[in-house]
């Protein structure tokens, strides 16, 4: 049961988008059309899943028994650019027309701050290896769940008439803080 509200909790009640406002290029930039936002998201829970695994390892089998915390930082960033290459490769071979859709935003992955903030989060709330497994994909999931709402509802405003001058970047971030504060709603929830 722990490791569900630790789920849920990353997920939905402190998602990291619309709770702690990181990783917002990528929500902002990737959001315009489901198809890419959903492709987007299955490739930051997987990156986030493994940078939390990989960064749990690296934090607690290696550094911190060996006095090295203050490489937590650069040994996080090394992690999370080559699962981030890892990830680029794999499209561009297997699914080149994935790859293209998103663009200059899948390099992006590796400056996701949301991704970064996970695996120092697991440092600092100092939790088990099982425990970091759920938190990470329930970061990534939560992610995901943010950025297909963002682009369901920007696919459905490109229908609306909205006054010209709250069109493009006004309206999407009016949409983020009604989202923020809706999903601000499940804060009691665990």
């Amino acid at each position: 049961m722990e490791f569900v509200v630790l789920f849920v909790t990353a997920a939905i009640v402190n998602n990291f988008v619309l709770h702690y406002f990181v990783g917002i290029c990528p929500y902002v930039g990737v959001s315009k059309e489901v198809g890419a936002a959903a492709s987007m998201g299955l490739a930051v829970i997987f990156v986030m899943t493994l940078a939390g695994i990989a960064g749990w390892l690296i934090n607690n089998l290696v550094l911190m028994p060996l006095g090295l915390g203050i490489l937590e930082y650069v040994s996080y960033v090394v992690v999370i650019a080559s699962l981030v290459q890892l990830v680029e490769l794999f499209l561009k071979k297997a699914i080149p027309a994935l790859y293209r859709t998103l663009g200059i935003f899948l390099p992006l992955i590796t400056s996701n701050c949301a991704i970064l903030f996970l695996v120092l989060m697991l440092a600092l709330e100092e939790y088990g290896f099982l425990e970091s497994v759920f938190f990470s994909l329930g970061a990534g999931v939560g992610f995901t769940i943010a950025i297909v709402l963002m682009a369901g509802i920007r696919e459905q405003l490109e229908q609306a008439d909205i006054p010209r001058a709250f069109r493009g970047a006004a309206v999407t971030m009016a949409i983020a803080g009604i989202m923020a504060l809706a999903f601000s709603g499940f804060a009691g929830l665990v």
